[in-house]
């Protein structure tokens, strides 16, 4: 750990960043649209009595509202107008990943470079406004449901919360696509991360608050600082780990000349899926305690109630599913993102090969090999940092915020930005060499 950290203190020439102008507006024009954001969480939906609201919600923070909640900043326990989040951005870019694998048309634009991704774009767009129209008629849908929050229930209710939260979500998926082309990395990540973030300190706050009551004990507490550490290194060391095969290119002439064949490597990373594994294996296993807890006790038969009780927050059915849930979208998210046959179809067209590999197929399942022996790596790894800090909140009733997807999410962007950060100070840094060497050219010419 010290000897990353001096490499990043030496990475980062403060400088060039005191001189960096452009990366300078680029901060502050994320930072704005971070804020513009937060302050939209705030905004609350017509129609609603916010003290019946928050009764109910209380009653279902332990299912997939739960989770939503800490996605979307707090909005979904206010019902803000971005109650939605992002989710059905990221639902639908993800659907239509998987389609790409699956429509030969879809596949075709997949291949066309600038112009094909453009068109997938727009695709996911229409793809998010139906979602989140579907997820806004069932928000409106369940709140007439439950007694009291919507002050008066009825078509013109339904319509109105449609509009605003589709209109949310809209409105955020054109901001984190601003944040990405004007400001610093991925403005969709972003935005999750600030949900998270924000909600960090109330976590801290009530995990003190805890300890001083005496509800938990400084030792617990200690315990739980400790493993929040542990757990912040352990996912910096895992999600910047690779294993990189070495690439040789042939010799090659240009004109009379012999060129050296180059080496390279590629980089297969040891998580190629992400945090995309733990959001989906909580959604699903959260999603049969949040319809429950809408659903009248006495309508549910005995065996329908033992199992969502079996499957409630930190139950062992829970723990089991949780675990198996994540690796499996580990191998399924990592299949459908990287394609050995493709990568393998790149070398061979460009010249390069793996050595002591056959071009071609065998290339393919060489790759294919060394990817789903890694994977089984990335997939334990996720497993541990999300059930072990599951555990404790369970056993110890530590906040929902300090658990091992939210840390997962947090770590991830962290390391993403800053990295974002180091390459454009290094092309700032690249600018400034040209301009000088430019400069010294132009003196000895006079």
């Amino acid at each position: 750990m010290a000897s990353a950290a001096e490499q990043l203190a030496a990475n980062l020439n403060f400088s060039a960043f005191s001189k960096a102008e452009d990366l300078k507006k680029r901060i502050w024009f994320t930072l704005g649209a971070l804020i513009v954001y937060r302050l939209g969480t705030y905004i609350p939906m017509p129609g609603i009595d916010p003290d019946a609201l928050s009764q109910a919600f209380q009653q279902q923070s332990s299912g997939i509202l739960g989770l939503f909640n800490m996605f979307s900043g707090g909005a979904v326990g206010r019902m803000a107008i971005f109650a939605l989040g992002i989710m059905p951005y990221i639902s639908a870019s993800i659907i239509i990943q998987l389609m790409t694998s699956v429509v030969p048309s879809l596949e075709a634009l997949k291949k066309e470079g600038e112009q094909g991704r453009k068109v997938i774009n727009q695709y996911t767009r229409y793809g998010t406004v139906l979602l989140a129209m579907v997820q806004a008629y069932g928000i409106a849908a369940g709140l007439q449901t439950q007694t009291g929050i919507v002050v008066d229930p009825g078509w013109f209710f339904t319509v109105s919360a449609v509009i605003t939260l589709v209109g949310g979500t809209m409105f955020l998926m054109w901001l984190g696509e601003q944040i990405t082309s004007r400001g610093i990395g991925n403005g969709i990540s972003l935005i999750i991360f600030a949900g998270i973030v924000a909600h960090l300190p109330s976590a801290l706050a009530n995990l003190l608050e805890l300890g001083r009551t005496g509800s938990l004990s400084t030792a617990v507490i200690i315990i739980v600082i400790a493993l929040a550490i542990g757990t912040v290194a352990m996912i910096v060391f895992f999600e910047r780990a690779q294993r990189r095969l070495l690439i040789q290119y042939p010799k090659r002439q240009v004109g009379n000349r012999m060129f050296q064949g180059d080496t390279s490597h590629l980089p297969l990373k040891l998580n190629t899926a992400g945090v995309i594994p733990p959001i989906f294996a909580s959604s699903l296993l959260l999603l049969p305690v949040t319809i429950a807890n809408f659903a009248q006790t006495d309508e549910l038969p005995d065996w329908a109630t033992s199992i969502v009780a079996s499957l409630g927050h930190g139950q062992p059915l829970y723990m089991i599913f949780y675990a198996g849930l994540i690796a499996f979208f580990a191998f399924f998210y990592t299949a459908v993102v990287f394609s050995p046959k493709d990568t393998a179809d790149n070398l061979k067209k460009h010249g390069g090969f793996i050595p002591g590999i056959r071009p071609g197929e065998r290339t393919a399942d060489h790759i294919d090999y060394v990817l789903t022996r890694i994977t089984v790596v990335g997939a334990i790894y996720l497993v541990l940092v999300c059930l072990l800090p599951e555990f404790l909140i369970s056993a110890a009733g530590v906040p929902f915020y300090l658990g091992g997807t939210s840390l997962l999410i947090v770590v991830s962007v962290t390391m993403d930005t800053v990295a974002q950060v180091q390459g454009h100070l290094l092309a700032h840094q690249y600018e400034g060499l040209i301009k000088k060497s430019k400069l010294r050219g132009g003196k000895r010419g006079r």
